[in-house]
């Protein structure tokens, strides 16, 4: 096998970036190592300045050939990569979970399904994007010919897309799919502990007959090659999933050429339990934060629950809790598999011994386990202004903190620089409204969790993000809007 090549659960990756429609290698390169045990997965192409300016040359080549394809076209590959995706649901699956430590259950049931669908919807929306055209009138008249406005979407250009190690695929897709659809070209840099199914969807996209240039891939660390995707002239949208430091710098580097952003930077989220719920369902919704080992950026890390049923919440919590089981996350039995990487071990434990030196207590957990898990965690009395109800940990850690009446409740809630999502537990459909009219939070779920569909928006307020993506907000993004505007008595007669 080339020495550009490793293999991974059965599955040969290509470690190279893909430019151009070519693998293209780096003279260095970095490791990429699994969660699981520490294995080395393999060593990965390191992008520099100079793989940045060839990707980006390559997609501005690539950008007015796939900008002036039909919707239909544009549509159809799409979905040719939709399908090539399904045929390989389980090499996907199987490397994903070996690159970052998910459930391999979850990728093979919901998460590989899902990034075929994301391709497959905004192919869909691509044929009914659309405006209903509209007519200005003279001032002071209401009748007679008036000016026509039609309103059109116009590929923007080459999109940088960013994106983070905790749904490798899944999140890329999310982004990938619309820029494509959109018409414009894609530079996707993956996250560097978690590259290699971008590499294969490099594969994928090709196979589907996506133009050379269209979509290249390129990996490194942001300090090397991201500073210059987001910094390069010819980029005309980025987008970024991730820290608010990280996004700082994006921000910065972009902002000398006024490139637009779009921005989703995790939250602290909270979940608020009132004594009207089903505390059986508020119980399975707070366990559920435990997901992914606790690396979702949606998760609700912040229970509040008001007081009267703050005790026999907790223990069916706990009762719950116990049950979970943590393991290789290969296995059909396991719940919660490994973090990410050792660094992302040692903060999650920084965070936790930091409030338990400050006077919390663990009801729950607080401790590591073995090789990279990290016990799943609930702190009780911590107080508002504390590190550990203020800061994105990350990691399977919530906080539980008790309330008195709805006014507390969402003053609680709403009280933290991020604004992501919040989640409701309550039987009051009246309650549900009052509330959830005063959270700050891109999303609110009531009674659920994690129902995502893609024609809502999608992204957080506040220090949570920039922006909305997700169904024609994704478009809008992707985009530049333009409107024409047509006299009504312009046209000479050339009968």
């Amino acid at each position: 096998m080339s020495e550009d090549l490793t293999t991974v659960a059965g599955v040969a990756v290509d470690t190279r970036h893909f430019i151009g429609g070519e693998r293209v290698a780096s003279t260095d390169t970095f490791t990429d190592r699994s969660p699981i045990d520490g294995g080395v997965l393999g060593e990965i192409s390191r992008g520099t300045a100079m793989e940045a300016a060839a990707a980006v040359a390559a997609a501005k080549a690539a950008f007015p050939g796939w900008a002036a394809t039909p919707r239909t076209e544009r549509a159809r590959v799409l979905r040719a990569i939709a399908d090539g995706v399904d045929r390989r649901t389980e090499e996907l699956a199987v490397v994903e979970t070996m690159d970052n430590g998910a459930l391999l259950r979850s990728h093979r049931r919901g998460v590989m399904p899902r990034v075929a669908h994301n391709f497959r919807f905004f192919a869909d929306r691509l044929l009914e994007l659309d405006h209903e055209d509209f007519t200005t009138h003279r001032s002071g008249s209401a009748s007679g010919p008036g000016h026509t406005n039609h309103v059109s979407w116009d590929p923007a250009g080459p999109s940088v897309l960013i994106t983070p190690w905790n749904a490798p695929l899944m999140l890329a897709t999310w982004k990938v799919a619309p820029a494509l659809a959109a018409g414009n070209t894609v530079i996707l840099k993956p996250a560097e502990w978690s590259p290699l199914t971008a590499s294969l969807l490099a594969d994928i996209a090709a196979e589907a007959g996506l133009p050379a240039g269209v979509l290249n891939v390129v990996q490194g660390y942001g300090s090397e090659i991201g500073d210059a995707l987001t910094a390069h002239p010819d980029v005309r949208r980025i987008s970024f999933t991730g820290s608010v430091p990280t996004a700082r710098h994006i921000a910065a580097s972009a902002a000398a050429n006024l490139t637009p952003l779009s921005l989703e930077l995790g939250g602290k989220s909270p979940l608020l339990v009132f004594a009207d719920a089903d505390l059986d369902l508020a119980a399975d919704l707070a366990v559920e934060q435990y997901d992914n080992a606790g690396q979702v950026c949606l998760a609700a890390t912040r229970i509040l629950v008001e007081e009267s049923v703050a005790e026999e919440f907790t223990r069916r919590f706990a009762d719950r809790a116990s049950r979970l089981r943590q393991g290789d996350p290969r296995d059909e039995a396991t719940d919660i598999g490994p973090n990410i990487h050792p660094r992302q071990l040692e903060k999650i434990d920084g965070f936790v011994r930091r409030a338990l030196a400050a006077g919390a207590r663990a009801v729950v957990g607080g401790h590591r386990g073995e090789g990279q898990h990290y016990a799943p965690t609930l702190l009780t009395d911590v107080r508002q202004d504390s590190e550990i109800v203020q800061e994105e940990v990350f990691g399977p850690v919530l906080t539980l903190q008790t309330f008195t009446d709805e006014d507390e409740a969402v003053a609680l809630a709403n009280d933290t620089r991020f604004g992501l999502a919040a989640t409701v537990a309550t039987g009051d459909p009246g309650r549900a409204e009052r509330v959830t009219a005063r959270l700050v939070a891109g999303t609110v779920w009531v009674n659920c969790f994690f129902v995502r569909d893609l024609r809502a928006p999608f992204g957080g307020s506040r220090h949570s993000g920039v922006g909305r993506e997700g169904g024609t907000w994704s478009f809008d993004f992707y985009c530049d809007l333009k409107n024409t505007v047509t006299a009504p008595k312009g046209w000479q007669d050339h009968g």
